[in-house]
């Protein structure tokens, strides 16, 4: 049985491990090719685009794909919605993998928002010194923010545009808390964007922003596309291939 994983995160990563240590099917990696030093997983790898979902279903058919399991970020949404029309297409049983969000405790102070660009004028309604962890892809959306000073941390150098007043903090999670209240004190934030993404990876930033009293400004994620099954784990994720490879396998 041949799998394809679209990866790029931890999540994709341990699902390759788990089915590679398991090798009871042949899993390739697709990794969008964003990153210039990717954390490869075991297994084959292919690095960047298909084409579209034309592209992505012509590449199921050719490579005799079994199962197809969208383990992409949970903002990735244009190949999400790729995914699901190949798989259609490709008569190919999807599933999307996908981290449970994040969820407020007392003592949060989040503002809930559905855009990059909504999440640019509330946080320069809320400080001046904006810490923002929302990758470098979007950071055109707050080029337009004159009054405010941002870091931006990221994997890689951000191009542009972006906001005229800005350092840049390169640096890749897992994050400890530590570091995160080290972050906060050493830059002066006021303010923290993020996007959910869920996980343990990045989630410390949350806590070192409620110790010290932060507002933080959440960008609602978007959700999987209709009709495709949704594991939270990479271990229920791997249960499912299972079931497919040895279908008496619990």
């Amino acid at each position: 049985m041949h799998v394809l994983i679209l990866g790029g995160t931890t999540e994709a990563r341990r699902l390759a491990e788990t089915l590679h240590e398991d090798g009871t099917a042949r899993i390739t990696s697709s990794l969008a090719g964003r990153v210039t030093a990717p954390r490869l997983p075991p297994g084959e790898v292919r690095v960047g685009g298909f084409g579209g979902a034309e592209g992505l279903a012509r590449w199921l058919r050719e490579h005799q794909v079994d199962a197809v399991i969208d383990a992409t970020h949970p903002f990735a949404d244009t190949i999400s919605c790729n995914a699901a029309g190949a798989a259609a297409d490709a008569h190919v049983p999807l599933l999307a993998l996908r981290r449970p969000g994040w969820a407020p405790v007392e003592g949060d102070d989040w503002h809930m928002v559905d855009t990059l660009t909504e999440a640019a004028d509330t946080a320069r309604a809320l400080g001046r010194r904006v810490f923002l962890t929302t990758g470098r892809m979007g950071l055109a959306s707050f080029a337009h923010v004159t009054d405010a000073w941002f870091l931006v941390r990221s994997v890689d150098a951000p191009e542009p545009p972006y906001p005229p007043r800005m350092e840049v903090l390169l640096d890749r999670g897992p994050f400890t808390l530590d570091g995160e209240r080290e972050v906060l004190r050493r830059y002066a934030v006021d303010v923290l964007v993020t996007k959910d993404s869920g996980g343990a990876a990045t989630a410390p930033k949350l806590r070192a922003a409620r110790e010290a009293a932060l507002p933080v400004v959440i960008v609602r994620r978007p959700p999987a596309p209709d009709g495709v099954p949704v594991a939270a784990t990479p271990e229920e994720a791997a249960s499912w291939v299972l079931r497919r490879v040895q279908p008496d396998a619990s």
